[in-house]
């Protein structure tokens, strides 16, 4: 495959294994760090690897976030959007206004409502019952993709329940799929650094072991060109790995870059100004070479890209466009360059323009509508 190409030799034997079998730590570590004529044959092995498990379809999701509140008690450095409590700006969503939002992105099509924001400091499992029996109760074929690690903690501890206990009933209310939000980097040191107080390392792991194991699956995510290693990136798949090797409970994986422009740690000067270009595209496709099929679907995240590069992401072992979204206030507040909605026309041609198919998805990946 290689033969004609200028590309090293331990670089071409990684590559040609990868083709059989998924890549080690090690060798994903040396892909990381490639430059030069390296590149194009690591894009070129994982887009071929895309075509192979995934095919030639790219799936999006018509979806509307629901961001239910803005105030937040764990205020992370990279995060433009949390509140105080008695900020100006604070806002907490009453039913009639989660309603409101939900019915606006039915009569457009939705197929889930992406249900996230700050931590409450009196958010408890009844709270987001509530809100989910709300949500059920008013549109049950819509599928709810909601909630954090990080609030499933805070809302057990509240409530005095394990968090088996805990995602038990919030499945039983009607959560069908968990994000992979709270991941941010896996390692302790990085969290230390721009996450202190949310969940350790080993307690996201055991949040999202537990919700796998009474049925709650979801995406596996990544954010990343902060303050992490490119080591730290990869010891971060490893884990997420390793995971779903034990629950097949992972939808999606989903790498998520850093918008800095407003976040507390770049205006404090204490962070990197995000991942190039390169580094993206070298995330995907190390991510695919790691997950093979373990985790079939790898998801672009155009509001964090940009629709054009997202596209060129596409081509570097990406099968999924994300969702509509329907508005996004978490990233419109970190600054996201093509806005927080996207048509899914606009989806469609980005997907015909690379000679692939356009096809909506439900959250599970289990039903999908041809679009024509």
């Amino acid at each position: 495959m290689f033969d004609k190409l200028p590309v090293s030799a331990k670089t071409e034997r990684i590559l040609s294994k990868s083709l059989d079998e998924a890549i080690s730590v090690e060798e994903a570590n040396h892909l990381m760090n490639i430059r030069g004529h390296d590149l194009y044959p690591l894009l070129a092995t994982a887009d071929y690897l895309r075509s192979e498990i995934a095919g030639d379809n790219v799936t999006f999701i018509n979806n509307c976030n629901i961001n239910f509140t803005n105030i937040c008690t764990v205020r992370c450095g990279f995060c433009a959007f949390g509140k105080d409590a008695d900020d100006p700006e604070a806002y907490v969503l009453n039913d009639d206004e989660i309603l409101t939002k939900a019915e606006g992105a039915v009569e457009r099509g939705a197929h889930e409502f992406c249900v996230m924001g700050g931590v409450l400091p009196d958010a408890d499992i009844e709270y987001y019952e509530h809100m989910l029996q709300l949500l059920k109760g008013q549109y049950p074929d819509v599928m709810i993709h909601g909630f954090s690690p990080t609030m499933i903690a805070d809302a057990c501890t509240l409530s005095g329940i394990d968090v088996a206990e805990g995602c038990q009933r919030l499945k039983d209310a009607g959560l069908d799929t968990l994000p992979g939000t709270a991941a941010e980097i896996l390692t302790d040191r990085s969290r230390e650094l721009i996450c202190p107080e949310k969940v350790s390392v080993a307690e996201w792991i055991g949040i999202v072991k537990t919700a796998h194991e009474v049925g709650i699956p979801g995406s596996a995510t990544i954010m990343y060109g902060h303050v992490e290693t490119l080591a730290e990136r990869v010891e971060h798949l490893d884990i997420i790995r390793k995971l779903q090797e034990e629950t097949h409970g992972f939808t999606e994986f989903i790498p998520m870059t850093f918008m800095h422009e407003y976040s507390p740690i770049f205006l404090e000067g204490q962070s990197n100004l995000g991942a190039t270009g390169t580094e993206d595209l070298k995330l995907y496709a190390v991510a695919r070479l790691m997950l093979r099929d373990l985790i079939p679907n790898i998801q672009v995240s155009w509001v964090k890209m940009g629709f054009r590069f997202a596209q060129v992401s596409l081509t570097a072992g990406a099968n999924d466009l994300g969702g509509t979204l329907g508005g996004d206030e978490l990233s419109e507040a970190s600054g996201a360059p093509d806005g927080v909605d996207a048509s899914i026309e606009t989806l469609s041609r980005i997907v015909r323009n690379l000679g692939r198919n356009p096809i909506e998805r439900n959250s599970k990946y289990t039903e999908f509508y041809p679009i024509k």
